[in-house]
């Protein structure tokens, strides 16, 4: 049996995206089939103005509508604690759980030799750049590094890494990770609020 090319091309889209494999790709687009098409007009129209109307933040990297962010330019928050994280996801985690009120920075990924990425691949010169300057956007004076990289090999490797590039910098800023509120192994993006709390609150310097 031929495939039409749309189902196909259609297919192979969805099987681009990660965690999509050949059966969810398949599923996924015979569904689509079945919306009405004003659905789907809209569903296109979105992704099509995904990356025009999203912008990074130029101080701390998190994805939003404005440059700078609505969190780097937020005077109710705490900007002497700044929490870096791998995703923009993990910002969206924190958020959500309401415990976290400083400011972040997002690397964007995390350092793994085996799939060559490096320091140099990731935004963690951004971070040295900003730390020292030692001021936040506002102004006012970073006092706090945490390290809230996922608890993986790569995402401790990566914690290890920024900590001793911090404290060789004699900036006079203190370095913590988070506590072991989450299992070794997990995304922050997956955790629920108790657990970032214990996790936050938990954090210990390095």
């Amino acid at each position: 049996m031929r495939i039409p090319k749309a189902i196909q091309n259609t297919v192979e889209a969805f099987e681009r995206l990660p965690g999509v494999g050949p059966k969810s790709a398949q599923r996924l687009t015979y569904y689509l089939l079945h919306v009405p098409q004003g659905e789907l007009d809209k569903f296109a129209m979105a992704v099509q103005n995904l990356r025009k109307d999203t912008i990074i933040c130029s101080e701390c990297l998190l994805i939003g509508e404005t440059d700078p962010c609505s969190i780097c330019t937020d005077e109710q928050r705490d900007d002497s604690l700044l929490c870096v994280v791998e995703q923009p996801l993990d910002v969206l985690a924190l958020e959500k759980s309401g415990k976290f009120k400083g400011i972040y920075h997002v690397l964007h990924g995390k350092i793994d030799p085996l799939n060559n990425i490096g320091p140099e691949e990731i935004y963690i010169p951004q971070l040295i750049s900003r730390l020292q300057k030692g001021t936040s956007y506002l102004g006012k004076p970073i006092k706090e590094v945490i390290l809230a990289t996922n608890p993986t090999m790569e995402g401790e490797a990566t914690a290890m890494y920024l900590a001793k590039q911090i404290k060789s910098k004699n900036l006079g800023i203190k370095v913590s990770r988070i506590g072991r509120g989450l299992p070794t192994g997990a995304d922050l993006e997956y955790a629920d609020s108790t657990t970032l709390d214990q996790a936050m609150n938990g954090r210990s310097e390095y």
